[in-house]
């Protein structure tokens, strides 16, 4: 990877001003250059060009797909620092952020997939039933051009999570990068593109557009043969809406309302550092991030002692600059957003005891890491998505309080439930509703790459991960084939006075409830065929 530029510019976007998509550090407010915003004839060339590439790529062998994602890792190994700092100064993120949010899931992907995708995706034999002669399976085949459409907040992992999955399966990607972070995209997706074209392969496999919501539509409107979406609820609705004007499908991750649950018998050391981790990585914006935390009665007063402390400590800056604990905020909205969810929490007696306010003197999109206590689901805080550096506490007084709360929500991604007694804790997470629940961690589940990852209610639908993320990115196609070769086959037509009667004794004797059932029927339907047979 070449050393990285302070600025990036791209020449068609600085030709033509109003389609100009501007990128800036959001740590220092520096301009780092600009990108184009492309339109639906330029999208549609680009999909074009990935369709024609992968014709000979989806008849690759597994072996040689392993080969491509083997060397990819190896590169992602030997560059993580550049990588890493690529993300921070395109998202704000700290270094320790990127190597763990961004490079490590990517690599446990790759790592997941080299060592089980030729399993998940090889064609699976299914039971044929009373068709004994015949047998049966699945085919997992390439569905052609897979379209992207990335978020803000990781701008590796989003780009890299869905496409080696994608890719493997034979297929090409376009990704939509977001407009906040569209600086990183180029590079990034030139490791795809340069191991490719090394190994003999169309770099075109991969490719990247850029631009605003309009570029997204008209990738959705491309002709491509399945969406992955990542972003807010709202924006969801509007893909989904685009996407079924052509019948395309789509898989949606929404985000979350993520509950952690504090019992009584807790380990509060572990409890309190899980929850920094959970609140505080990336500045809080993390689908998966922890936005509610209950906390029973017995435990309350040591673990907001505990969790205050530990806010007051983290220091917060440019994180190119210094060595810091919280970065910066990517998109400039989500402070708004961030302050108003603060105003109603504390006009509706809510308290701050640590942060809550904007850090401008630190020269960039800064927000204070927050601890806000006395919180109580008549606010806005406790029901909407705030993707910030704000500790959200509410006080409970039984177990199922807390599980009721947790589940009083119209979001259900992600959950961690924390207690010494292991049973308790799995009779808890299976109460609460959501697509995963971590027992005594955070967010462990996304990086044990072979369980489904998604959600459910506002948290979207279809799943990334594991085999059922790698199968999504196929056609999944029946096949069915003789076993052992009978001439004949089934004759209907025409259609004689017993040929119900027959249709009807078959049936009796397949599915019947009892051998006796299921003899007379027979003997019916030996009567009817006999008839039939003489005309």
């Amino acid at each position: 990877m070449q050393e990285i530029p302070v600025v990036r510019e791209n020449r068609d976007a600085s030709a033509e001003p109003n389609r100009v998509v501007p990128c800036h550090d959001p740590a220092t407010l520096e301009p780092l250059g600009s990108v184009v915003a492309m339109t639906l004839d330029e999208v549609r060339a680009v999909v074009e060009r990935g369709r024609a590439a992968q014709v000979a790529w989806g008849k690759t062998s597994f072996a040689e797909r392993r080969a491509v994602l083997r060397e990819i890792l190896d590169h992602i190994v030997a560059h993580q620092e550049e990588i890493c700092r690529l993300c921070v100064r395109d998202s704000g993120k700290t270094m320790v952020d990127a190597a763990l949010g961004e490079v490590f899931p990517v690599c446990e992907k790759i790592r997941y997939v080299l060592d089980n995708g030729e399993k998940d995706l090889s064609p699976e034999p299914r039971a044929s039933g009373f068709l004994m002669h015949k047998k049966a399976w699945v085919e997992y085949q390439p569905l052609g051009v897979v379209g992207v459409l990335c978020p803000w907040n990781f701008p590796f992992h989003n780009l890299f999570c869905p496409t080696v999955p994608a890719l493997f399966a034979g297929n090409a990607v376009v990704a939509k990068v977001s407009e906040h972070t569209s600086w990183s995209a180029a590079p990034l997706c030139d490791i795809f593109r340069d191991v490719l074209r090394r190994r003999g392969h169309d770099p075109d496999l991969v490719q990247i557009v850029t631009g605003y919501g309009e570029t997204g539509a008209a990738l959705v409107r491309s002709g491509v043969d399945k969406v992955f979406f990542t972003g807010s609820p709202g924006n969801g609705r509007k893909v989904m809406a685009t996407a079924s004007e052509g019948l395309v499908p789509v898989v949606l991750e929404l985000g979350g309302k993520d509950p952690m649950l504090v019992l009584d018998d807790a380990d509060l050391d572990h409890a309190s550092s899980q929850a920094m981790l959970g609140v505080f990585t990336a500045c809080g914006q993390m689908c998966v991030g922890v936005e509610r935390l209950y906390v029973m009665d017995a435990v309350y007063d040591e673990f907001v002692q505990r969790v205050t402390e530990k806010a007051r400590a983290l220091r917060q800056g440019p994180p190119l600059k210094e060595t810091v604990d919280v970065g910066a905020m990517t998109m400039p909205r989500q402070l708004d957003i961030i302050e108003e969810l603060l105003a109603d929490a504390q006009k509706r007696g809510a308290k701050v005891l640590v942060g809550g306010r904007r850090r401008p003197d630190l020269g960039g999109q800064f927000f204070e890491p927050t601890v806000l206590v006395d919180v109580d689901h008549t606010m806005r805080i406790a029901k909407e998505e705030q993707f910030g550096p704000v500790m959200v506490i509410v006080r409970v007084s039984s177990e199922e309080e807390a599980v009721r709360l947790a589940n009083d929500t119209a979001y259900g991604l992600g959950a961690s439930v924390f207690t010494k007694d292991v049973a308790r804790g799995e009779r808890v997470a299976r109460s609460i509703r959501a697509g995963m629940t971590v027992v005594n961690d955070y967010g462990l589940a996304y990086m044990i790459q072979a369980l489904p990852f998604g959600g459910v209610g506002v948290s979207g639908f279809g799943r990334i991960n594991g085999r059922e993320g790698l199968r999504a990115c196929c056609l999944e196609k029946a096949m069915v084939s003789d076993r052992v070769r009978i001439g004949g086959g089934v004759s209907v037509y025409p259609i004689r006075p017993a040929t119900f009667d027959l249709t009807k004794n078959v049936i009796g004797t397949i599915y019947g409830s009892s051998i006796g059932a299921r003899a007379r029927a027979a003997t019916g339907a030996l009567k009817s065929l006999v008839s039939i047979l003489r005309g």
